[in-house]
């Protein structure tokens, strides 16, 4: 499904402050980042250098650029890739120890800066976006999924949790765009609850697929799982 690529009609949203920040970055501003992005080392005291810049009081003003530079070297030389924080919002995964981690891929930042020239970017949480739906458009979402097993779960991706009671107000923001005569694609883990959720919505389709997976502590359990796919059309 397509949606029209007219100047202001898409929206890319997320309650992740830094990874909006980056996004708006790579589309505003792709070649100073690159550039930025050339001065990162690959070594567990830099690493830990980097990772410690959001204990400081001086965080909020360190610039755009700089902020999203970081984001993506982290992202690129942590552990499996992992993005999380603890309460306070601090980034804690540790260090990834890997040789030649690939945080200056000045191909891939280019064509993703064209891809996003006319979007739109915000930090929103995802039922700020019930005004601006309308007939016909089409929203994907991707929340943080939920746990399959207890011992799955660990931390968040911002410093509010993902619960229970975000999973059910999701699926009612599903209901609304349904009732708006809009299309909607939501993919989450195959946890059996959050898959008899949406199946309470008789016009909602439920499908499986399988997906490559690469955060687990056990490497024989990184590969392909199963997660659903929900939509509200066939």
């Amino acid at each position: 499904m397509e949606q029209n690529r007219s100047k202001g009609s898409i929206y890319l949203s997320d309650s992740n402050s830094e990874l909006i920040n980056a996004y708006e970055v790579v589309r505003d501003d792709v070649e100073n980042l690159i550039q930025h992005l050339k001065q990162h080392k690959n070594t567990q005291e830099y690493y830990r250098q980097i990772r410690e810049w959001d204990r400081s009081p001086r965080y909020p003003f360190r610039s755009k650029l700089a902020r999203a530079s970081r984001f993506i070297y982290l992202n690129k030389t942590a552990y499996n890739g992992l993005y999380r924080v603890n309460s306070r919002g601090e980034f804690n995964v540790p260090y990834g120890r890997y040789k030649n981690p690939k945080f200056v891929d000045s191909k891939n930042l280019r064509i993703c800066s064209t891809v996003l020239q006319d979007v739109n970017i915000e930090v929103l949480d995802f039922e700020e976006n019930k005004a601006r739906i309308s007939r016909s458009d089409f929203v994907y979402l991707d929340p943080p999924y939920e746990p399959v097993t207890p011992t799955a779960s660990f931390t968040a991706y911002t410093s509010t949790k993902f619960d229970e009671t975000q999973q059910i107000r999701l699926f009612k923001f599903c209901q609304e765009i349904h009732r708006k005569g809009a299309y909607f694609m939501l993919s989450n883990s195959c946890a059996p609850w959050i898959a008899a959720l949406y199946r309470k919505e008789k016009d909602f389709h439920i499908g499986r697929v399988m997906a490559t997976r690469a955060v687990n502590c056990k490497a024989d359990r990184r590969g392909a799982v199963k997660e659903i796919i929900v939509r509200n059309y066939s």
